[in-house]
C-alpha cells in the first residue's frame, strides 16, 4: 500500500555521520550550566557590593570567582570594573535575585554531586535570604 522511502532524509547532511560532530558528556554540560549560574550569582554579588559594600560580600565574590574559574578549566570569569546595579535595582531586589540564582546553582551542583559548589551555593542562599529591612 505504501511505497518505501528511497531518498535520504533532508535532516541528514551528505557525507557526515553523528561522530563528525563534537559531543559533550552530561557532566560537561552540567559544569557549563553550573559555571553560568555561579557567574550570574557573582555578577549579582558585585552589584550588591557596589550598592552596599561589605567584607562578607567581598569574601563571597572571591569564593564565587575561584569556583567559576575551576569549573571553566582555569579561565577566570569576566567581571565589570564598575559593577553597578542595572536599571535602578534596589538592594532588596538584588538580594532576591541572588537568592534565586544561588538556588539554581544549588540544584545543578546537587545533580552533579559537586559538594564544594553545593556548599557555596547554600551559603549564598542563606546570606541572601535575610534581606535588610532598611533596604
Amino acid at each position: 500500500m505504501y511505497e518505501p522511502i528511497r531518498t535520504k532524509s533532508v535532516h541528514t547532511m551528505a557525507g557526515t555521520t553523528s561522530s563528525d560532530f563534537p559531543h559533550r558528556s552530561r557532566e560537561e554540560e552540567l559544569d557549563i550550566q553550573l559555571a553560568g549560574h555561579l557567574a550570574a550569582l557573582l555578577a549579582a554579588t558585585d552589584a550588591l557590593r557596589a550598592l552596599a559594600p561589605s567584607e562578607e560580600l567581598d569574601v563571597a565574590a572571591k569564593a564565587l570567582a575561584a569556583r567559576v574559574t575551576v569549573l571553566r578549566g582555569g579561565r577566570p570569569p569576566v567581571r565589570s570594573a564598575s559593577a553597578s546595579a542595572s536599571g535602578g535595582d534596589d538592594v532588596a531586589g538584588l538580594h532576591r535575585r541572588a537568592h534565586a540564582l544561588a538556588g539554581r546553582a544549588l540544584v545543578v551542583a546537587a545533580s552533579r554531586a559537586d559538594t564544594a559548589s553545593a556548599i557555596l551555593a547554600a551559603e549564598r542562599m542563606d546570606a541572601h535570604a535575610v534581606v535588610p529591612l532598611s533596604a
